[in-house]
């Protein structure tokens, strides 16, 4: 039996395609609910540790092109490149010097619009990060403002405020950063007397912009069009939820078991203002000037999947990643509940669910699915963490969760390497560790380095293949090559065949679109659905109990582990069913 929840369709039906994506981008605008990022499986770079062809250690803009017909092979439509700007990289990127140049270390613009061409050729769309919340310190107008007098143009860009205190010692406010320590810096002035402080919701070294400076909105409009005229396909936008901050910059104290980016509290007074609608607004308006359906997608950590919803109404931004399912535990309930919330808030919006499970900030789900404790967001975990998880246990939750997750209408997610089932490193030497938030925390949080390590492609050579050299900037693991592209593609079994199935019968079957109900009769401990498609229909079954399952009648499409009458725990099939 089955119970119909009122889970909306927010797109068009569409026919049933090949398993490989087009052969090139197609630029010609979609129907109105039928544009590509309404269902597209995006799939995230992080440029530093995804293959390197200069051999210096760190990945780069050339290792990404010589690698997409793996990504083309894989059957993702879009890649969203972490940051590759100039930047002196005190936070792997996000610190960014020159918003519209490649940073050497990654390459040169001819090489990313080499890039550009080559995925457009292979029918993979281009999504570029963007980190509008602050710069470096190293920015041109960091500079000028430090150079330049309290009131003054220069410093009106930037969040700059007078201390308390007798003699302003004391910072404007008691702000945390996201990385440990105040969040504010005090500088010293031209004629060498400490003077105003600035505000750094992240690292020291990134001070964050003044978003009320009509200067910052039109530099910023400048910044769009710059890639946007270069034909990128849209922007993932870092801390889309930071811009703007509480009038009076009000005393607050976090929840110290909370999630450092915000998504466990309300009413943070620098995050999730009203006044960023209004910037995203803009940019609508700017980015619908463009052909091609080019898109914004919000890293807004927020309490509720109602307030995310907030930022795809249909005059912003277009996409909003589902940071309540990525957080969302192994728990049957939890995920159904997550799911339904999801699919009623946005489409209430009139915009598509996103789904993800992994990305460059949170433990990666092979690790985190099977953790015994909970482990705020950004934390990390390390060789001294309690209770570390058993890897067999998180493997095959995570090759479950996937399987559940790719089956969902919407858009997907994918993190570099989770399509290898790679863990979480845990035993990076603490000096080889590089995350500010082990530094500002003098070593009590790890940190994010475990999910950043560099991919294996081919076991045995150097850096598993990463490069040539041997050369890599985070240290792999002992056994890194077990998870090697090479030796996956070979294993009928393996992570990587699965997501390629997964992704083939995905496109097949046109999952992104449709409908979802629930279908009951299977237990407290059991995800039941049945998806319908113009294609047809699927019903999903994920055991998250202990005892096995008795399936349905039917053909197995596809089961995240090999499946024979009964469905064992953690693993998740799909049926077609009489």
């Amino acid at each position: 039996m089955s119970s119909q929840t009122d889970l909306a369709d927010t797109t068009a039906p569409a026919a049933a395609t090949d398993a490989a994506p087009a052969a090139s981008a197609d630029r010609t605008p979609a129907a109105a609910g039928s544009e590509w990022w309404r269902t597209a499986v995006i799939y995230q770079i992080y440029p530093r540790s995804f293959a390197d062809a200069s051999g210096d250690g760190v990945g780069d803009l050339p290792g990404i092109t010589a690698r997409l017909d793996d990504l083309r092979t894989l059957g993702v439509d879009a890649v969203w490149l972490s940051p590759f700007y100039r930047s002196p990289q005190k936070d792997a990127g996000y610190d960014v010097t020159d918003y519209c140049d490649v940073d050497p270390l990654f390459g040169t613009l001819a090489d990313f619009d080499a890039l550009l061409a080559a995925a457009h050729e292979r029918g993979i769309r281009v999504i570029v990060d963007l980190v509008p919340n602050h710069s470096s310190d190293q920015h041109v107008w960091f500079r000028e403002a430090l150079a330049a007098a309290p009131g003054s143009r220069e410093r009106a860009r930037y969040m700059f405020r007078d201390g308390k205190g007798e003699n302003g010692e004391l910072p404007p406010n008691n702000w945390e950063s996201v990385f440990g320590g105040s969040m504010w810096e005090r500088v010293i002035e031209a004629d060498g007397t400490p003077g105003q402080w600035y505000l750094h919701i992240f690292d020291v070294s990134q001070p964050d912009f003044d978003w009320t400076n009509e200067e910052v909105r039109e530099e910023f409009r400048r910044v769009l069009r710059f890639w946007l005229d270069r034909g990128v396909d849209g922007f993932r936008v870092d801390v889309a939820h930071g811009l703007i901050k509480a009038d009076g910059l009000p005393d607050y104290t976090p929840d110290p078991s909370g999630g450092s980016m915000g998504g466990d509290e309300h009413d943070v007074p620098y995050w999730g203002q009203p006044g960023v609608h209004e910037i995203y607004r803009d940019w609508r308006t700017l980015i619908e000037e463009y052909d091609g359906d080019r898109a914004l997608c919000a890293e807004a950590w927020l309490p509720t999947i109602a307030e995310i919803a907030l930022w795809v109404r249909p005059d912003e931004m277009h996409q909003a990643f589902n940071f309540g399912y990525l957080m969302t535990t192994w728990d049957a309930a939890a995920l159904r509940d997550v799911v339904t919330e999801s699919l009623r808030e946005f489409s209430g919006v009139g915009a598509p669910s996103t789904w993800v499970l992994s990305n460059h900030d949170v433990i990666r789900h092979a690790t985190r699915l099977a953790l015994n404790a909970d482990i705020p967001q950004g934390d990390g975990i390390g060789p001294k963490t309690p209770d570390l998880p058993d890897p067999a246990v998180g493997l095959r939750r995570a090759r479950a969760a996937s399987t559940l997750m790719l089956a969902l209408p919407g858009s997907a997610y994918l993190y570099q390497g989770e399509e290898l089932g790679l863990p979480e490193v845990i035993d990076i030497p603490d000096d080889a560790r590089q995350d500010p938030t082990w530094f500002r925390t003098d070593h009590e949080r790890y940190g994010r380095d475990g999910c950043r390590v560099p991919l294996p492609w081919t076991a045995g050579a150097p850096a598993q293949g990463f490069n040539d050299t041997g050369a890599s900037w985070l240290p792999q693991p002992a056994g890194w090559g077990a998870f090697a592209r090479a030796t996956e593609a070979a294993d009928a079994d393996s992570t990587l065949n699965l997501y390629r199935a997964l992704l083939a019968e995905r496109r097949a079957r046109a999952l992104g679109t449709g409908t979802l109900e629930w279908v009951d009769g299977y237990g407290d401990e059991v995800v039941a659905l049945r998806r319908t498609t113009a294609a047809g229909e699927l019903t999903v079954i994920a055991n998250l109990g202990a005892e096995p399952v008795t399936l349905p009648a039917g053909r197995v499409v596809i089961g995240s582990i090999p499946v024979e009458g009964s469905l064992p725990t953690d693993a998740t099939v799909w049926i077609e069913t009489a």
